[in-house]
């Protein structure tokens, strides 16, 4: 026999639980590695460690190409027979033909993991609290027209999230092989075929829904803002021959402006002019006279304006944090990140104080705000109230972003990544806080 067969095998803590053809080069170990992300293992007598921890998973194994016997860890060191290694193929075949219907996930949970949902979270949040922010009283915001407006703005919102994080998964299968590999493309649960089609579709429906022309009220400029701002700078991150994610200070400037100055003041001047401007009222009257352009609101809307800030900071040390945990990735991809280039616990560091000093910043503005509050009027009136919500919620996150950092170990992948998400959390409660800041 000229060439063997050889396989692939993913390996459970205890016993293989299946398999699949590869090509007739190498053995090819795949296993759970350290917080159960696979690693693949391929090549000849080579020891490989997990990309998430030193220890877990290792093999050694050796190229059995036109060779009749050869070493597998599937057979605890013993020398293994051409005819040993094709029973072994035989009863893999047989099981996958038995497991693949029930091992292929359903379409709705691929992509719903291809969305990458902490970032789908935030956005779906970040609108209907803009919307509360940008009204004259909590109170006058509870309309059917803020509502609409929200709704609106908020499909194609989700839909622009999509194309963003989708284009960036789909030119960067390589890379997410290593530091993501439980992403749908990587994992091999979402064909770059099927994803190509998604992400032009959520394109595509995501601009027509937002243009004016789709509808004459709700197509407002700052929607346009949110999307096409949105659109451009997600391209130029992740598309060559931009891929902008090469050079740390554009990768980013682009996060930034998204997170901050895009979104939050895109949304804001969608719902002046839409739920603030077209309301009843003398109320309704009163906002038409406002400036309801984006620029307009950044310069003079002091609410749009900090909140804008907050979050653009915020956006700085999501930018840099996640690049912390894909150093090994990005090293080998010569994506020369700001954690590539100066290292996982400097980064690690920084963004760590500079979050905790941006929320103990914001509770001592609002704790002196809620003050002069009392003062003013004597009394403990509803804008008081709001400040002091704003300033006890922004201490706690502080608090957590610095007690929740101090077991991590800023090399450990693993542990960054969990941080990572947490931070995630603290993003997502602060857009809950925001419409109380007054």
């Amino acid at each position: 026999m000229k060439q063997l067969l050889f396989l692939t095998a993913t390996l459970a803590m205890k016993d293989s639980v299946a398999f699949q053809l590869v090509q007739p080069q190498f053995i090819t170990v795949r296993t759970p590695g350290h917080l159960g992300m696979p690693i693949t293992l391929s090549g000849s007598m080579k020891q490989v460690n997990s990309p998430h921890g030193h220890g877990h998973g290792q093999h050694q194994f050796a190229s059995c190409h036109q060779k009749k016997t050869c070493f597998s860890p599937l057979y605890a060191g013993k020398r293994t027979s051409s005819s040993d290694l094709n029973a072994s193929y035989s009863v893999a075949v047989a099981r996958l033909a038995t497991e693949s219907s029930s091992s292929k996930l359903p379409f709705p949970i691929v992509l719903w993991r291809f969305t990458r949902p902490h970032t789908l979270i935030g956005s779906a949040l970040a609108i209907p609290a803009l919307h509360l922010l940008a009204a004259p009283t909590l109170r006058g915001a509870f309309t059917s027209t803020t509502a609409l407006s929200a709704l609106f703005a908020m499909i194609p919102s989700l839909l622009m999230n999509l194309y963003i994080t989708g284009l960036n998964q789909i030119t960067d299968v390589e890379i997410d092989k290593i530091n993501k590999p439980n992403l749908p493309i990587a994992a091999g649960d979402l064909s770059l075929q099927n994803a190509t089609i998604i992400v032009i579709l959520s394109l595509i429906v995501s601009l027509a829904m937002g243009s004016p022309l789709a509808h004459p009220i709700f197509g407002t400029e700052g929607l346009n803002v949110a999307l096409w701002g949105s659109m451009i700078l997600g391209t130029m991150y992740s598309l060559p021959p931009f891929r902008l994610k090469r050079f740390p200070v554009l990768a980013a400037t682009c996060i930034v402006a998204v997170r901050g100055a895009i979104i939050n003041a895109g949304f804001y001047a969608h719902a002046k002019a839409t739920a603030l401007a077209l309301g009843a009222g003398a109320a309704g009257a009163a906002s038409a006279t406002v400036n309801t352009s984006v620029l307009g609101c950044l310069k003079g809307d002091m609410k749009c304006l900090l909140s804008s800030s907050f979050f653009a900071v915020f956006g700085i040390v999501i930018a840099l944090m996640k690049d912390v945990p894909d150093a090994k990735g990005d090293a080998r991809f010569n994506i020369r990140s700001f954690t590539v280039r100066i290292g996982e616990k400097k980064v690690f560091t920084t963004m760590r104080r500079l979050l905790t000093g941006l929320f103990f910043g914001v509770g001592a503005g609002f704790t002196r705000g809620a003050f002069s509050s009392i003062q003013a009027s004597s009394s403990l009136n509803a804008v008081t109230i709001c400040r002091m919500i704003v300033a006890v919620s922004s201490f706690g996150a502080g608090v957590s972003v610095r007690q929740e950092a101090k077991s991590v170990d800023a090399e450990d992948s693993g542990m960054v990544y969990k941080y990572y998400m947490h931070l995630w959390k603290i993003f997502y409660a602060s857009y809950l806080v925001l419409p109380f800041a007054r």
